[in-house]
This record gives C-alpha cells, sequence and structure tokens, in this order.
C-alpha cells in the first residue's frame, strides 16, 4: 500500500495548481487525510487535513486560497492551490493516517516564483 502524490510543478505568483494523491493498494478509507509541506531549510508543517467526514482543518497562511477535498469512491486527496505566493515554495507531502496506521506519499515540489 502507499501514496501516489502527483501535479507538482513551477508558477508564478498569483497562479494555481492542483496536487493530486492517491491511495495505491487498499480500498481502506482512511480516518485522516492530510497535505503537509517542507521548504528548505524549515520544519514540516501541516497544511491542511480532512477527516472521512469531511471535518476540515487549514494552516492560517493559506486559509482563503487553498482548499482540500477528497473523493472517498477513488480514494484520493487533492489539494486546490490558487493565489500563489512566492512562500508557498516546497516540497509538499501527502500523508494519510487510519487510526496509526500512517502512510507519507513521496513528496512533490512546488516551486512560485515572483
Amino acid at each position: 500500500v502507499q501514496l501516489q502524490a502527483s501535479g507538482g510543478g513551477s508558477v508564478q505568483a498569483g497562479g494555481s495548481l492542483r496536487l493530486s494523491c492517491r491511495v495505491a493498494g487498499s480500498n481502506v478509507r482512511f480516518n485522516y487525510m492530510a497535505w503537509y509541506r517542507q521548504a528548505p531549510g524549515k520544519q514540516r508543517e501541516l497544511v491542511g487535513n480532512i477527516t472521512d467526514g469531511g471535518s476540515l482543518n487549514y494552516l492560517d497562511s493559506v486559509k482563503g486560497r487553498f482548499t482540500i477535498s477528497r473523493d472517498n469512491f477513488r480514494n484520493t486527496v487533492d489539494l486546490q492551490m490558487n493565489s500563489l505566493k512566492p512562500e508557498d515554495t516546497a516540497v509538499y507531502y501527502c500523508k494519510a493516517d487510519h487510526f496509526g496506521w500512517v502512510l507519507w506519499g513521496r513528496g512533490t515540489l512546488v516551486t512560485v516564483s515572483s
């Protein structure tokens, strides 16, 4: 079982990107799915998370710009990022947690130029 992330890339400030993460190899409906990011020289931080019931939580600096959604049928979690800023540049990771069974995806790089 693994998480497969896609959608990173380079964009100018003000642009948009969409990241997608798929659970491959399991039909388990993870009770918690999230996106994290790690900028150069900084610690990994939670960008946002969504429960299987649809409860959402976001990092303050991305509220109103980023949206997390999940498709329980396809077992995916997406991160729509709008109005991107240079400070959003980081490697983004998806995470799935099911009562302590934790999976991390390989990071995908997002670069925002000014």
